[in-house]
């Protein structure tokens, strides 16, 4: 971890970096660390909640799990685009998505209903929920998103800290990851036609998501009428 911290530090080692920023990463190794261990103890309760279910239910609603740290390059980005200070603190309560999972399921259904499960925990505080599901944005990308706290403990104290958790189909997914290489990864600006085909394309997408669902569930009551 301590080297993670440092390579952190040394990857904003630059003459672009402010100076205020660059003193705030010599504070930031802990903080660093403390991101990971709330991924890693995020990505545990899930890992169990679908072991439960495959026990109790005979199915995973989970396919996989993806996890990311954001970079120091992207919180400098976001700190600058709020204009907000780059000092600890600020960054500590204001970015709140510096830690983040991404939770592909089979099912609408089974989004909210992971969703639900892991709130309910009683060391989970949900601070934040935005459901892009229901309410897609312009875009077309739909996902639900949950700020939770979670605490890590460490050897001479307890550490409550934020994660980003995104939840969504495996067709949200495969949307959304492409839309991001096209609108992000590339040097044109997209024009307003092909932005216009991302959002049918989604918005099919979601429509196909729906009757996988509705197959499913006419395939378990047939199943319970046996």
């Amino acid at each position: 971890m301590q080297k993670m911290g440092k390579r952190f530090i040394d990857d904003l080692s630059l003459p672009d970096v402010p100076e205020e920023f660059q003193k705030t990463l010599e504070d930031f190794s802990e903080m660093y660390m403390l991101y990971d261990c709330a991924i890693r103890e995020v990505n545990t309760k899930l890992e169990n909640l679908n072991q439960e279910l495959k026990f109790k239910k005979d199915r995973n609603p989970i396919q996989y799990i993806n996890h990311r740290l954001k970079s120091p390059q992207s919180i400098l980005k976001k700190l600058q685009m709020n204009h907000l200070s780059m000092d600890y603190k600020t960054i500590w309560n204001e970015i709140t998505d510096i830690a983040g999972v991404r939770v592909i399921c089979s099912y609408i259904d089974d989004i909210y209903a992971i969703a639900e499960m892991l709130i309910k925990q009683d060391d989970v505080a949900l601070l934040k929920r935005k459901d892009y599901i229901k309410n897609p944005k312009e875009s077309g990308y739909r996902s639900l998103h949950l700020i939770i706290e979670t605490p890590v403990f460490l050897s001479d104290k307890k550490q409550l800290v934020k994660v980003e958790v995104q939840i969504r189909t495996i067709a949200m997914d495969f949307w959304a990851s492409l839309e991001h290489q096209l609108r992000y990864k590339t040097n044109v600006d997209v024009p307003a036609s092909i932005r216009e085909q991302l959002r049918n394309s989604a918005d099919s997408i979601y429509r196909t998501d729906q009757e996988m669902q509705n197959i499913y569930q006419e395939i378990r009551r047939m199943e319970e009428k046996e």
